[in-house]
């Protein structure tokens, strides 16, 4: 059932609310803050590729404050184990029984930092739990909650005792992203303290409606010919001469819930060629495998992705919904 006009108007209207009030602690990211709250909404998860200090944490907290939502922070080490992020089952002597002690996962918004610098073994538990929304230890299956999003950072520049991300994780995040320094008059406002701190920031919704907001996105009409439109990238990623592997079938499908989080943040109820090219770059360019000799010449698959958009052509007409 495709959502009413009337429901798109009111998606647009808060999801504007949550950007803007995000974006009172987190000063000149708009761009960024939109695509974080995108991918929640549209039940994903985001990989922050950046330097340290550029506000990933205030990103984080700011976020689950606009939902009155939980957040934790993880700050994984290469000693980290999968059970200190998925909790433990313990033995408590006055009872007589095993409790469970809950991680850190347990939260709304949880900020994996410098993700790459734990063992591949705890980074697969945290992935797992991000793939399947619950925790199974000793047989018992405990769901995390709703709304449910991973923030993971990892330092682009600093690589040593870090451990990569294969790329069949990479391919677990919706979208990959960056926040950067702010420019010169973000800057200045930040300097005069113009940034309201995180625990000062108002809720804008309850966690329940945003599982609502969820629930309108999947519901975004997308025409065949936007559904074509979108293989026929995934397609040229594929035969690309740069790309040694191109994107999945779990990329076209992401891709494609995204726009239709995308067209109803823009008060619309179908989605637009114009909301896949928007995110066809954070979302697609992190699965992309280049060739050796791609990287070599300094290839981006930013670039690449951005080359698919200029050969591919998009519908030009739609379909009655």
């Amino acid at each position: 059932m495709t959502i009413t006009t009337e429901q798109a108007s009111w998606f647009a209207q808060t999801f504007a609310q949550l950007a803007d009030n995000v974006e009172r602690a987190v000063l000149g990211k708009r761009h960024v803050v939109e695509l974080i709250l995108t991918a929640m909404l549209s039940e994903g998860h985001v990989l922050i590729e950046d330097v340290p200090g550029t506000g990933k944490t205030s990103l984080a907290r700011a976020v689950a404050q606009s939902v009155q939502g939980t957040t934790t922070r993880i700050q994984f080490t290469p000693d980290l184990l999968p059970g200190d992020i998925t909790g433990i089952t313990v033995y408590d002597q006055k009872t007589g029984a095993f409790e469970f002690h809950a991680g850190p996962i347990f939260a709304n918004i949880v900020l994996a930092d410098e993700i790459n610098r734990a063992s591949p073994k705890t980074q697969a538990a945290l992935l797992e739990v991000m793939e399947e929304g619950s925790v199974t230890i000793d047989g018992v299956t405990r769901a995390v909650g709703a709304p449910f999003l991973v923030l993971a950072t990892q330092n682009p520049v600093e690589q040593a005792g870090t451990y990569r991300l294969p790329e069949a994780q990479l391919d677990r995040f919706l979208l990959r992203t960056a926040l950067g320094y702010p420019d010169h008059a973000a800057t200045v406002r930040i300097l005069d303290r113009a940034a309201v701190a995180t625990a000062d920031l108002s809720p804008v919704l309850t966690p329940g409606a945003l599982v609502g907001m969820s629930e309108l996105a999947a519901d975004v009409y997308v025409d065949a010919l936007v559904l074509d439109y979108i293989a026929r990238l995934v397609d040229a990623t594929r035969a690309a001469d740069e790309v040694r592997l191109g994107v999945s079938i779990r990329g076209a499908l992401a891709l494609t819930r995204a726009a239709r989080t995308s067209a109803a943040a823009h008060g619309r109820t179908y989605v637009t060629p114009d909301d896949v090219k928007r995110l066809a770059v954070p979302v697609l360019a992190h699965r992309l495998i280049l060739h050796a000799e791609a990287e070599f010449d300094g290839v981006a698959p930013e670039a690449v992705i951005g080359q698919v958009l200029l050969d591919v052509a998009p519908p030009t007409r739609r379909d009655s919904a």
